[in-house]
């Protein structure tokens, strides 16, 4: 069998860096007046994220080269790494926002969560792909479950909302894998549950659901509050670029987790329904390449990344617009955040790595 390998996908890439430079734009739009109170420097935070799109451009390129089947090798080692760096958080972790999230290792710091999310998926597309007549029975399906829950459960402990994503992800990979409706309805309801005893032991959690159901009046929903009233006066068109009111310090973590309301602001209902067009574009090149995978390995992997991009950016957009509760989730490839960033540039990697071997691949 001749082995040809083809350039990957050209235009998953542009819609990537094309993403990512919007997001530098808009990161420096968003914080440079609070920068330059905080540090003396506008550029700040734009310096940081280069920083780190160079270090997840390097890292991408990386993974896309090697055959991805060799990744598979390594899933279990990887995912027991994962749940160590998730319990070393709770022995040697940083508080963030009043949980402790973030390790450091001398003046690097990163999240561990990330790196699970990347994980996860190489994890699941291993175990389901080598399991596959299995994945056609309940236990099977529980199985893979079980296998997730740890990681799931101790993200879940400090980080309800990414412990979301990652059960969500896992659901789609395992469901994609099997195909199978009725465990998933009764496993859905179980995920249900499993939130909302986790809602129960943090005070906080509830506090936010109060704030979201009272988003005018209540002392929490003031971030909310201030991103609507972002969305609000951009209109149609916006008020343009650079002059956005509310990100005079109005609105907390502007440059992050609600860069959102900024692009409405400054770009209207114009801008939004560009860059969620763009991420429309994004998952559709998923959706071919994972059709065009070579086998069920590839095609999980690229199913996961969908997932992961998809839910990531419909939960920090329905935050920003109060249709869900507050939570920290940055909006993918734009928000300001390096470990989320590099990782998610890892995924892309991997997406390339299959999109190399699909059709116009190994033949």
């Amino acid at each position: 069998m001749n082995k040809k390998v083809n350039a990957g996908d050209p235009l998953m890439l542009l819609l990537v860096f094309g993403m990512i430079v919007f997001g530098l734009v808009m990161i420096y739009s968003a914080s440079s007046y609070t920068a330059g109170l905080q540090y003396g420097n506008a550029f700040y935070y734009v310096k940081r994220q280069i920083f780190t799109v160079i270090i997840g451009t390097v890292m991408m390129y990386m993974i896309s080269r090697p055959d991805y089947h060799r990744i598979l090798k390594y899933a279990w080692p990887l995912y027991g790494i994962a749940l160590l760096m998730l319990a070393a958080v709770f022995l040697i972790g940083t508080a963030s926002h009043g949980q402790k999230r973030w390790i450091y290792i001398g003046p690097v710091g990163f999240q561990p969560s990330e790196f699970t999310k990347f994980i996860l998926i190489i994890f699941l597309a291993a175990m389901c792909s080598a399991a596959e007549p299995l994945m056609k029975k309940w236990k099977g399906i529980i199985l893979m479950f079980l296998c997730v829950m740890p990681a799931a459960a101790m993200v879940m402990a400090t980080n309800l909302s990414t412990g979301v994503i990652i059960l969500g992800v896992s659901f789609i990979i395992i469901f994609t894998a099997s195909r199978k409706w009725a465990p998933f309805f009764a496993l859905t309801g179980m995920g249900i549950a499993m939130m909302g005893v986790f809602l129960k032991l943090a005070a906080y959690r509830l506090d936010r659901i109060e704030a979201w159901l009272n988003v005018e009046t209540h002392p929490k929903g003031y971030q909310t509050r201030q991103a609507l009233f972002a969305i609000g006066s951009g209109g149609l068109f916006g008020c343009g670029y650079g002059k956005s009111i509310q990100k005079l310090a109005y609105v907390p973590e502007a440059h992050n987790d609600m860069i959102f309301a900024i692009i409405c602001e400054e770009w209207g209902l114009f801008g939004a329904i560009i860059s969620i067009l763009l991420f429309i574009l994004l998952i559709w090149r998923c959706a071919v390449i994972a059709m065009a995978a070579p086998d069920l390995q590839g095609a999980l992997f690229v199913t996961g990344v969908m997932a992961h991009i998809g839910l990531q950016m419909m939960i920090n957009i329905a935050v920003v617009t109060n249709s869900i509760p507050n939570t920290g989730v940055p909006l993918p490839f734009i928000s300001y955040g390096g470990t989320s960033l590099v990782f998610l540039m890892c995924e892309i990697g991997i997406v390339q790595n299959v999109a190399r071997q699909g059709k116009g691949g190994i033949s």
